[in-house]
């Protein structure tokens, strides 16, 4: 997923540079162009598709604030019973 967007970047990149350097283009056409065909549309993809990890590490983070040692039984007494010598 990486590497795609990786390239997409690097695509809309190019048609940015070559808008800011051909004789009728501007800086101000190349702004425009990088952002509107590259950061804001890769960053609404990657948000779409990483919401399934999201997810899974919000479960995750529930799972232990649920059950704090991991060990999957009740909880025993904090302090342990003072023994008295006979």
């Amino acid at each position: 997923m990486h590497l795609v967007a990786l390239a997409w970047i690097y695509v809309v990149l190019m048609m940015a540079v070559a808008e800011a350097l051909s004789p009728v283009g501007s800086v101000l056409g190349a702004l425009i162009t990088f952002v509107l065909y590259g950061v804001l549309p890769l960053s609404i993809v990657l948000y779409i598709l990483g919401t399934p990890m999201r997810r899974r590490a919000r479960r995750r983070q529930e799972a232990l604030a649920a059950d704090p040692d991991g060990g999957g039984h009740a909880a025993g007494a904090p302090v342990a019973p003072v023994r008295e010598e006979p």
